[in-house]
This record gives C-alpha cells, sequence and structure tokens, in this order.
C-alpha cells in the first residue's frame, strides 16, 4: 500500500492493472469455454448459475442509484437497471440471459427458480449486493469497473463458443451484442466519477480495494463451477446435475 497520493492517472493505471492481473478472463474454466473444450451440459452450469448473477445486477443497481445525491446521477444509474431489466417496450439483459440459457438446452423455470444453483454462486452475488448497499458510495461505484475490461471478455466468449459449439447459434449468444456498447458506456461514467471523488490515499485505497474485491466476486463463481464440473467433479447436494435436469 503507498501513502502517496496518485494523480487521477495514475489511479486509472492502478485499477487498470487490477483488471490485468485479476480479470476472470484468465480464469481456468473460462478458458475452457473460449476453447471448446466444455461440454454441452457444463455450458448449461455455466448459463444457470450466471443468470443469478445477471438477475441481481438490478437490485444492486437500485440500492447504489438510491445513494446518489442528484437527479442528473440517479438517471445515469438508472440505465443500468433499464439495460438489465428493460423498458417495458424491450427486453432487457436479464430476459436475453434466459434467451441463452433455453438455447442451450435449459428449462426456463429451471433458470429462473435459482434453486439448482452452487452455494458459491449464491454467496458470492449476495457478498457483492451486499458490498453495494454497506459499503461506501464511492467504494459501490468502484465496484462495478469491472465493466472496464468486459468488452475484451464478451468478444473472445462469442467468438470461441460460435467457433467450437456446432449447437450454439448468433441468436442464443443475443445477449452480449447490446453489452458491447452499454459496458463502456456504463464504465467511462463510472470511472470519472472514481476519478473525481477518490481525492485521499485512503478513498484511492478503498476504490482499488473494491474493484479487486468485484475480480474476486467474478474468480469465485467460475472456480464453483470448475469444482463441481469439471474436476474434481463435486456436485454439491440440490445443485444442478446435468444427467437428471438436462
Amino acid at each position: 500500500m503507498t501513502d502517496e497520493l496518485l494523480t487521477p492517472e495514475g489511479l486509472e493505471a492502478a485499477l487498470r492493472a487490477i483488471g490485468a492481473e485479476r480479470y476472470h478472463i484468465h480464469h481456468p474454466f473460462h478458458r475452457l469455454l473460449h476453447d471448446g473444450r466444455l461440454t454441452r451440459p457444463q455450458v448449461q452450469a455455466w448459463a444457470l448459475n450466471r443468470y443469478y448473477y445477471q438477475a441481481s445486477i438490478p437490485a444492486k443497481d437500485a440500492t447504489l442509484m438510491a445513494r446518489l445525491p442528484t437527479a442528473e446521477e440517479r438517471r445515469e444509474w438508472r440505465r443500468r437497471i433499464e439495460d438489465h431489466d428493460g423498458d417495458g417496450s424491450k427486453p432487457g439483459g436479464i430476459e436475453r440471459w434466459l434467451k441463452l440459457a433455453e438455447g442451450v438446452g435449459l428449462d426456463r423455470d429451471l433458470v429462473i427458480g435459482t434453486g439448482a444453483i452452487l452455494p458459491e454462486t449464491r454467496f458470492a452475488v449476495d457478498a457483492y449486493v451486499h458490498f453495494v448497499r454497506d459499503r461506501s458510495l464511492l467504494e459501490a461505484v468502484a465496484s462495478s469497473l469491472t465493466e472496464l475490461f468486459s468488452p475484451t471478455i464478451i468478444a473472445e466468449r462469442v467468438s470461441g463458443m460460435l467457433s467450437h459449439y456446432d449447437w450454439i447459434t448468433p441468436d442464443t449468444l443475443a445477449y452480449f451484442t447490446p453489452r458491447l456498447t452499454q459496458a463502456p458506456q456504463d464504465s467511462d461514467w463510472a470511472l470519472a466519477y472514481v476519478k473525481r471523488h477518490a481525492d485521499t490515499v485512503e478513498k484511492q485505497q478503498a476504490v482499488l480495494a473494491a474493484l479487486r474485491f468485484k475480480c474476486d466476486v467474478l474468480w469465485c463463481q467460475l472456480d464453483g463451477l470448475y469444482y463441481a464440473y469439471v474436476a474434481p467433479g463435486l456436485i454439491p447436494p440440490g445443485a444442478f446435475v446435468p444427467e437428471a435436469s438436462a
């Protein structure tokens, strides 16, 4: 931990260094997914568990939005909620993820029910929602900055899955297309906010820790998937069992 105040550019560089080291694009499960080395049931397990994260994002964002002090800031953050929930006239990201889950062969009601997700998924996602609710507003905004790195993983994931799985179509992966523009828009605003408000050493260190925490949340979810569905293949009681559920 440095005791020197970073410039805004130095803070951004430190944030990007965390992503370069810790973002889950490096996780073995993602590498298997991208390289076409997962079975269809393993991809189903990923889609099923990831839904819980996707469905929790607008609830997380609603708690953060309520803490923003100005109407302009709340309008900015409200757009994130509409991106996931939809606005009533067109589907949002949650509905598109359900289409992805159905496209890989999952039952819609099984996915929505979330009763068959891994405990690691539930604990990690709930911890993220609670973090945003309970920590400082600056830390809550900073925890969203994994979106700085998401266009890279999205592009890699889509190209890899379409190249290697002949049972996956572009329509199946339609969730990701809007995220290629939404995520940069979101992260640009959040990064500017963090650089503007992290004006002490203590605040800057809290911002960096918040991003490390969020990277851990994403990494932990893939740890659970790897342990249960790749090696050693120990599926906990109550979790999705491909032979029984697919």
